[in-house]
């Protein structure tokens, strides 16, 4: 049976958070403040860049009033954020081999343009027919809208939606697809504490998880 699956990409597909940690701390050092740790940086992604910004700067106390400039800071470096981004394990074979079967896409809150440069970076872009990121039309996850969205453009099938956090899980709920966690990203919460369908702590399983979701409906 041929699917719709759709991924998030941060935490999820790749681990992006030591480039991420890098422009932050670059920008927060242009304006006179201390570096974000690497944990800090798992704690803050999810939301989208907006919201990294917020928390990064009530993290160092940072006023209000450098919001917009640590913003388009970011933006300006995000794109070239690619060298110490990594996919986890497993990801690029399985993402082969479900590719063969289903039609597969992204919804993530990462910005479209770094989001692209990311998977071109890391030569898995062939493999998603849509790509929505958080600057897109519709709204940011956890709106389930650009999910929708993104299944809507894949076509016909069952849908699954694979992702890492609570944003990811709310989304799916709001969706009403089935979620499969990936239990070793950048989730908050303990795993039993975030619905969903099966967990995922190893991508080399997930073409037979995937078949067991499927093999329910």
């Amino acid at each position: 049976m041929s699917a719709r699956i759709v991924f998030d990409l941060d935490g999820t597909l790749i681990d992006s958070a030591p480039d991420i940690r890098n422009i932050a701390n670059a920008a927060l050092k242009k304006i006179g403040f201390a570096p974000i740790s690497l944990q800090e940086t798992h704690s803050f992604i999810g939301e989208g860049i907006q919201v990294f910004v917020e928390k990064m700067r009530q993290a160092r106390d940072v006023p209000d009033t450098y919001q917009d400039d640590l913003l388009d800071d970011l933006v300006a470096r995000y794109d070239d954020a690619v060298e110490l981004t990594e996919m986890y394990p497993g990801v690029s074979d399985s993402l082969q081999d479900l590719s063969g079967r289903h039609t597969l896409g992204i919804c993530t809150n990462k910005l479209y343009r770094p989001c692209i440069a990311v998977l071109e970076h890391l030569d898995i872009a062939h493999h998603f027919s849509t790509v929505w990121g958080g600057d897109n039309r519709l709204a940011r996850k956890p709106d389930p809208a650009p999910l929708l969205a993104a299944f809507a453009e894949l076509g016909a099938g069952p849908c699954l939606y694979v992702g890492d956090s609570e944003v990811d899980a709310q989304t799916a709920r709001r969706a009403d697809v089935p979620f499969i966690l990936f239990t070793q990203g950048y989730r908050k919460s303990p795993v039993d504490d975030i619905p969903h369908t099966v967990a995922l702590d190893d991508f080399r399983r997930l073409p037979d998880l995937v078949e067991t979701v499927l093999a329910r409906d």
